[in-house]
C-alpha cells in the first residue's frame, strides 16, 4: 500500500487535485491515454480507453489481478505531473484484501480506486490480460565457437603432513601439470567453495577457466567435485522496450532456452529520451532505472535456467548489449550527458568485469546471493564468480547493440554496399561495405511502436497487425496477433473472442498508412481526400477539423487519424533522412540491400516499408528481415574470444555521423516526409507496384500541422525549452 512517505512526497510533486472537468490518465507500457472524469472508476477508465488490466471478480478485490502503480513526477512527455494522491485514498476493501493477500509493494486496485487528478499508471505484466509480446526469438543460425571458459577434470594431491601446502596450491600444480596452464587467479568468491568441492570428489575436481584475452592469466572461476564439464551463457539484448534473454550451451552455441519481458523502465518514460529526462528531474531516477533493469535480467537469467532444467549456478559468462542509455543505465552510470550535445559517452570501449557487480535483486540483495527455493533452502541465479562482457558502443546515440548487428551481419566482409537499419524509438543505421562502414542514430521517437497513435499499441495478442484496404470500397480487411484468419473470413469472430480485438500495433499502422495512401484516401503529403467522408462511410470527420479513416467500424471502433498519419511521416522521415546523411557520405545514390534488424524490423513488410518511404528505393528482393540480429551478435561475443576481438576492431573503425549537426538532416527530412518521397526517384518499388499519380493536395490540411513537420528530437527539445 502507499506509505504516508509517498503521500507526503505526492503532496509535494503534483499540483492539488482540481476541479476541473476532466483529468488526463495515461497506461504503460501499453501507452493507452485518454481523459477521465474526477471519481471515475479506473478499472473503468482502463476499459474504456483499451488498456490492457485483467480482472475477474467483477471489482470486488478479491481477485487482487487489477493491481497497478502510480508513477510520481512530471513527466513531460505526457504533459502530466502524476501523483499518488491522484488516486482515491485506500477503500475498506483494499485495504482487507492486503491484510489477507498482501498487496505488491507500491500498487494499488483499480478495481478500487478512482480518478482524481492526472495520472500516469503503470501495469505490471502480472496484472495484464494479454501479456506484451518479446518478439526477440534466438535467431537459428550457426555460431563459430571459440569458448572462453574451459572446464579440465585434474587429479589433485591430498595434504599431508609432510608437505603442508595450501588446496589452492596444489590445485594450480595439478593445472599445470595435465593441462599446461601455468598462471591462474583464483576468484576470490571461491575460495569459500574451494575445500569443500575438493574433499566432495575425493581430490578429482573439475576447475572452470575463465581467460577473456589471450595475454591474462586465465581465472579460476569455480571447483566441482568430480566430472562436471557443464558450461553455460546468458546473452543479454537489453531494448527500450523489452529485455531478452538466450541460455546458450557454451560448448556447441545451441541455445538451450529463451526468456523475454518487458523493460521495467517503461514506467520511467517510454522512450530514450524521457528516461534521460527522468534522470535530470529525478535525483535518484537513473539508481531507480538501473535498479530495475537489473532485477529483470536476473529474474530472466533464473527463469531461463528453470527452463533448460539446468542448475543456475553453472552460468559463467554473460553479454550484454544495448543501445547507449540503456548500456549505461546497466552498468549504474547516469545517462544524462547523452540528452545533450555533444552527446557524450562515459565510456565507448568493451567492458569485462565480475557479474554479481551488475545484476542485484530488489533491495540491494545480489542475484548470485540468491532467493528462497522451493524447499526452504537457498538457490543462486548464476554462478557467484560469473564473468560478464558488455560489448563497445559505437557513438553517443548508436551503442553496442549496434556494434552486435554490425558483427552479426558482418557488412565489413562483403563488396556490395549494405544498409542495416534497427528500427525502433532511436533507429540506428550503419552503411558500407569490407571498405567503408558509417554509422548514426536518427530520433524516430515511438510512433512505430504504437505508442502516440489514437489506437496504438505494443505488439499482443488482439492487436491489429496486418492491413489490406479495398480499392473500390475503401473497406478494410486485417489480421490480428494471435489469429491466422484475415477479418473478412467465416468464424474469424470466433477465433478473436478471447483475445477481442485491442487496438493496433507498430506493423499494422505502418501497413495501414501505407495502404490508405495506395488507396487514395490521403495523398503524397498524407492530408486526408475529404471529399471522401461525404461519399464513403470508412472516411470520416475527426475532431473539428481532422479527418479519419475507419479500420473497424465494429466495437471496440479503431480508426487512423490524421494526426497518427503525421506522426508516421515525422517517424519514416528521420528513419529515410539519417540513411540519406549517410549515402550522401558515401557518395551513393542508392545501397545494394537492406537488412531490417531488431523484433520490430523483423515484422515489418519491406514493400510497405518502401511504400511509406521509410527506407531507399531498392530492389525488393534485396530487402530482407535481419531478425534479433543484436542478439546474435549478443551470443556470437558470448561463445567466442575471436568474436569479442573482431567487433572491439571493427568499432574502432567506423565513421560516426552525427546527425544533431548535419546541416543536410533537416532537408532531407523534409524531403523525406511525402509518400514514399518527395524528389527520389523509386523506379524499384514503381516496378513491383502500381502507386498513385501525384496529384495537387485536396482537402484542408491537418488542423495547425506544417506540412513539412520537424524531427521528433527537435520537438523534444523544443518541448523542454518551453517547460524550462
Amino acid at each position: 500500500m502507499p506509505s504516508s512517505k509517498q503521500h507526503h512526497d505526492s503532496e509535494q510533486l503534483g499540483s492539488d487535485v482540481s476541479d476541473v472537468g476532466e483529468v488526463r490518465v495515461v497506461f504503460l507500457p501499453s501507452g493507452r491515454r485518454g481523459t477521465a472524469k474526477p471519481g471515475e472508476n479506473l478499472l473503468g477508465v482502463a476499459r474504456r480507453l483499451g488498456a490492457d488490466v485483467d480482472s475477474a471478480c467483477g471489482g470486488r478485490a478479491i481477485c487482487g489481478r487489477c493491481q497497478v502503480r502510480v508513477m510520481q513526477g512530471d513527466f513531460a512527455k505526457h504533459g502530466i505531473v502524476s501523483a499518488a494522491n491522484h488516486l482515491s485514498p485506500p477503500t475498506e476493501a483494499e485495504r482487507r484484501y492486503d491484510q489477507l493477500r498482501g498487496l505488491r509493494e507500491g500498487c494499488r486496485l483499480a478495481c478500487q480506486a478512482q480518478v482524481l487528478g492526472d495520472v500516469l499508471i503503470d501495469v505490471p505484466p502480472e496484472s495484464q490480460l494479454h501479456r506484451q509480446l518479446v518478439r526477440k526469438e534466438a535467431d537459428a543460425r550457426d555460431i563459430a565457437v571459440d569458448p572462453l571458459a574451459r572446464a579440465l577434470f585434474v587429479q589433485v594431491e591430498p595434504p599431508r603432513l609432510d608437505a603442508p601446502s595450501a588446496d589452492l596450491d596444489r590445485l594450480t600444480e595439478a593445472l599445470a601439470a595435465e593441462w599446461d596452464v601455468h598462471e591462474v587467479e583464483a576468484d576470490p568468491l571461491l575460495l569459500p567453495r574451494l575445500q569443500a568441492a575438493l574433499r566432495a570428489g575425493d581430490w578429482q575436481v573439475t576447475a572452470v577457466l575463465h581467460q577473456p584475452h589471450l595475454d591474462a592469466p586465465a581465472r579460476l572461476i569455480d571447483v566441482r567435485p568430480g566430472a562436471d564439464d557443464a558450461l553455460y551463457g546468458l546473452a543479454v539484448d537489453i531494448g527500450s522496450t523489452t529485455i531478452a534473454a538466450h541460455l546458450v550451451d557454451l560448448h556447441s552455441g545451441k541455445v538451450l532456452a529463451s526468456q523475454g519481458a518487458m523493460n521495467p523502465q517503461i514506467r520511467f518514460g517510454e522512450d530514450l529520451m524521457s528516461r534521460v529526462s527522468y534522470s535530470m528531474m529525478h535525483p535518484q531516477g537513473a539508481a531507480e532505472m538501473t535498479a530495475a533493469v537489473r532485477q529483470a535480467i536476473a529474474e530472466l537469467a533464473d527463469a531461463a535456467a528453470r527452463q533448460a532444467g539446468i542448475p543456475p549456478e553453472s552460468i559463467i559468462d554473460i553479454s550484454i548489449v544495448g543501445n547507449p542509455v540503456m548500456h549505461h543505465l546497466f552498468l549504474g552510470i547516469d545517462p544524462k550527458e547523452l540528452g545533450q550535445a555533444p552527446f557524450a559517452l562515459a565510456l565507448s570501449g568493451a567492458l569485462e568485469l565480475a557479474a554479481r557487480d551488475t545484476l542485484r535483486m530488489a533491495e540491494g540483495k545480489q542475484a548470485t546471493q540468491a532467493a528462497p527455493g522451493e524447499n526452504g533452502g537457498e538457490r543462486a541465479f548464476i554462478n557467484p564468480s560469473a564473468r560478464l562482457y558488455a560489448l563497445p558502443c559505437i557513438a553517443g546515440h548508436v551503442g553496442a547493440d549496434a556494434a552486435a548487428v554490425v558483427l552479426a551481419e558482418a557488412p565489413h566482409e562483403r563488396d556490395e554496399i549494405s544498409l542495416i537499419v534497427d528500427v525502433g524509438t532511436n533507429a540506428e543505421i550503419i552503411l558500407g561495405n569490407r571498405q567503408r562502414l558509417l554509422a548514426c542514430s536518427s530520433p524516430t521517437g515511438p510512433a512505430f511502436e504504437g505508442a502516440e497513435i489514437t489506437h496504438g499499441q505494443r505488439a499482443a495478442p488482439g492487436a491489429i497487425e496486418r492491413v489490406r484496404i479495398d480499392r473500390e470500397t475503401l473497406q478494410a480487411r486485417y489480421k490480428v496477433i494471435g489469429c491466422n484468419m484475415w477479418s473478412d473470413a467465416e468464424g474469424f469472430e470466433k477465433a478473436v473472442k478471447d483475445t477481442g480485438i485491442t487496438g493496433i500495433c507498430g506493423s499494422g499502422i505502418i501497413e495501414a498508412v501505407a495502404e490508405m495512401y495506395l488507396a487514395g484516401i490521403i495523398d503524397a503529403s498524407g492530408r486526408f481526400d475529404t471529399t471522401l467522408a461525404g461519399s464513403n462511410p470508412n472516411v470520416a470527420r475527426h475532431g473539428e477539423r481532422g479527418y479519419a479513416y475507419v479500420l473497424r467500424h465494429e466495437n471496440p471502433r479503431i480508426v487512423v487519424t490524421q494526426e497518427d498519419v503525421r506522426a508516421i511521416q515525422l517517424a519514416k522521415a528521420a528513419l529515410y533522412a539519417g540513411a540519406r546523411l549517410l549515402m550522401d557520405r558515401l557518395g551513393i545514390d542508392a545501397p545494394d540491400r537492406i537488412r531490417l534488424a531488431g523484433a520490430f524490423g523483423a515484422h515489418i513488410d519491406p514493400l510497405y516499408a518502401m511504400v511509406l518511404g521509410m527506407i531507399p528505393d531498392c530492389p525488393l528482393q534485396h530487402v530482407s528481415g535481419a531478425g534479433n540480429a543484436a542478439g546474435t551478435g549478443a551470443r556470437m561475443a558470448l561463445v567466442s574470444g575471436e568474436a569479442r576481438r573482431e567487433v572491439e576492431d571493427i568499432v574502432r573503425r567506423i565513421e560516426k555521423i552525427e546527425t544533431a549537426t548535419e546541416e543536410r538532416f533537416q532537408e532531407h527530412f523534409v524531403a523525406a516526409m511525402a509518400f514514399p518521397h518527395g524528389s527520389a526517384p523509386t523506379p524499384n518499388l514503381a516496378g513491383a507496384i502500381d502507386l498513385p499519380a501525384r496529384t495537387p493536395p485536396r482537402g484542408e490540411p491537418p488542423g495547425g500541422e506544417p506540412p513539412c513537420g520537424e524531427p521528433p528530437r527537435g520537438r523534444q527539445r523544443r518541448r523542454r525549452r518551453r517547460q524550462s
